[in-house]
Order: structure tokens, then C-alpha cells, then sequence
């Protein structure tokens, strides 16, 4: 196995080369795996990302209608680790904190099938140990512009005003703000001229049982003419994803290991698919993992000192779903 400065070191000559690739990191940064495009097929990996799709199953069981039977932790489970996180917040150790949780579930199908029935902007079924159907794009290149599209505030589509509800919300417009800026300070360690472009705008998903509606910005920054030579160091520079970790990152990952007791693994890492020109990724959210035939569905949400322990927890039940047409 391979260092991660030797890793970067091949991601480096990968940009140099512009030889495309596809790559899943963990949110510990300690198993990350680097594949050739033609690796994957062999590997079991299915990818389904804006511009790369591989191969996927002509003879796609159909399925009515997805189920899953949750069956979340308790709130007294729960209250534990939040009280955790909000021991540190009111001590000034982290400002925001992504408290995550994992849920067993019951599925009426097997991963393979929840993979192709299920819609979202990036799809991964990683050797049908784990699939993930994310919304949220961790960043992007173009024209040798770097883009982040942090994702901070969801609420249910069909309760009334729900759009200026999450808007006017003290604690969700005070947790995004801080994302906002976290993101902005990341970029500007690979980047100049850093901006955000659109400010709070609302996204919607759509899912097996209801319309969800999530709060996103934009941020955009100039990269070096040689990035492409640089590539993996700017890749390890940005993470984790400070979406999903809190602010400022490095006291918070210290609070999160705390709080969730054990580690993520894959789930709240990053993959990213190169082209050999472009990069682009996904923040390894919506998040299914099948451990000794059982299944999880990891989901959280992040926590300031303005959170209700009651909504916290209840966002994070609301974040099991499968999302499709």
C-alpha cells in the first residue's frame, strides 16, 4: 500500500500527463484508492458522474417503488454525541460541527438494483460494498477555474413557506455563513481571486417519498497556469470537504472523532473523476454501506449553538431516502 505523498505524487504525473482517473477518499484520508478508467469495470465500481458514466446493467430489475424500513438510533443515543459537540461549541473549540449518525435499514432489493434505480447528479456503487447517490459537488474545474457548491440547510418542500423558512432561519443562515467563508479560505490555499458568485440559492431534490429543498452557494477562484502538474496536492489541500467536517476543520475533525466514536470511512469522503482536462467530485453523502449482509444509511447534519437537539435529530432521519423520479 502506498503513502499518501506517493499517491499525490501519481495524481501529480496523472495531470502532468492528463491522464484521466477516478478516485474515492476516505473522510480519514487513510484508504484512499486510485483507478485507471479502465480499471473500474474489472473493479466492480459503477460510476455515474454529469460528464462519465461507466457501463451499467441493460437488464435494470424494476422495482415499483423503493422501501426502507428505518431504524434510527434513539434520541437518548443520539443526545449523546450532540451534547458532545455542543460542549465544544459554547468552549469556542469549533464555531460549526457535523455531527453524523449511521441507521441500520431493511431494503426491499440489494444494492446493485438501489444503484440503478435510484437518480442524483453523482451515482457510486463501489463494489457493491457501498453506494452513494449525492447531490453535492465538492469541487470543480473549468477553464482553469476552481468551483465549490457548498450545501448547508434542507427542509421538506411541501410545508408551507418552506423556501422562506429556511431562508430566514437564524441557525441554518448563521451555519451556512461559516461554511461560506471555511470553503473560501480552503479555496484560496490552491487559488487567487476568490469569489462567491451566487449566495443561498435553493436546490430540489426530489426523493422515493418526498421533494426536499437545500440551501447552496457558489464559489469560484483562479487556479495557477500549471495546476494540472499540482493536481493531487490541491485534491489532499482541500480535504476534507468542510461541508461535512465544521469550522475551523482541524479542532472539529478532533470533536467529530469524539462525538461519533468511531470512524466514517468512505462516507462524507470525496470522489473525483478527471477527464485528462477537467476535474470534478462529489462529497460522499447519501450514503448506503452493507457490512456482514446488513445495510446502513449514514446521514447527519451540522450543529451550532443555536441547534435544538429535537430538529437535529429529526434531519437526519429525514436524509434517508433514495433519491428518484
Amino acid at each position: 500500500m502506498i503513502s499518501n505523498r506517493q499517491l499525490i505524487d501519481k495524481i501529480n504525473s496523472y495531470g502532468k500527463q492528463q491522464k484521466p482517473f477516478f478516485l474515492v477518499v476516505d473522510f480519514e484520508q487513510k484508504n484512499p484508492q486510485l483507478f485507471d478508467i479502465d480499471q473500474l469495470q474489472n473493479e466492480q465500481i459503477s460510476v455515474a458522474f454529469p460528464t462519465f458514466q461507466t457501463n451499467e446493467s441493460s437488464n435494470k430489475t424494476k422495482l415499483d417503488n423503493i422501501i426502507i424500513n428505518k431504524q434510527p438510533i434513539s434520541y437518548v443515543e443520539y443526545k449523546k454525541g450532540f451534547d458532545v459537540v455542543q460542549h465544544n461549541l459554547h468552549y469556542g473549540n469549533s464555531f460549526l460541527t457535523n455531527y453524523t449518525t449511521s441507521t441500520p435499514i431493511e431494503l426491499n432489493c440489494d444494492l446493485n438494483t438501489l444503484y440503478e434505480q435510484a437518480t442524483a447528479k453523482y451515482k457510486i456503487n463501489f463494489k457493491n460494498k457501498w453506494i452513494c447517490f449525492s447531490p453535492e459537488i465538492f469541487v470543480q474545474t473549468k477553464a482553469r477555474k476552481i468551483y465549490s457548491y457548498p450545501m448547508k440547510g434542507t427542509i421538506d418542500a411541501s410545508i408551507p413557506n418552506a423556501e422562506k423558512i429556511i431562508l430566514i432561519d437564524a441557525k441554518e443562515k448563521a451555519e451556512h455563513y461559516t461554511i461560506v467563508d471555511l470553503i473560501r479560505n480552503d479555496l484560496s490555499m490552491v487559488a487567487h481571486h476568490i469569489q462567491v458568485n451566487r449566495f443561498r440559492y435553493i436546490d430540489t431534490l426530489k426523493t422515493s417519498s418526498k421533494t426536499l429543498l437545500q440551501v447552496s452557494s457558489e464559489i469560484c477562484g483562479e487556479l495557477p497556469m500549471d495546476y494540472l502538474h499540482h493536481l493531487g496536492d490541491i485534491i489532499f489541500t482541500l480535504l476534507p470537504a468542510g461541508s461535512i467536517s465544521g469550522a475551523p476543520k482541524a479542532k472539529t475533525i478532533e470533536i467529530i472523532q469524539e462525538a461519533e466514536s468511531k470512524p466514517r470511512g468512505y462516507y462524507t469522503g470525496v470522489a473525483f473523476y478527471f477527464d485528462g482536462k477537467e476535474l470534478d467530485s462529489c462529497v460522499l453523502i447519501r450514503f448506503v454501506e452493507k457490512i456482514n449482509n446488513n445495510y446502513f444509511y449514514k446521514s447527519g447534519g451540522g450543529i451550532t449553538t443555536n441547534s435544538i437537539p429535537e430538529k437535529e435529530y429529526q434531519e437526519l432521519i429525514d436524509k434517508i431516502y433514495v433519491p428518484s423520479i
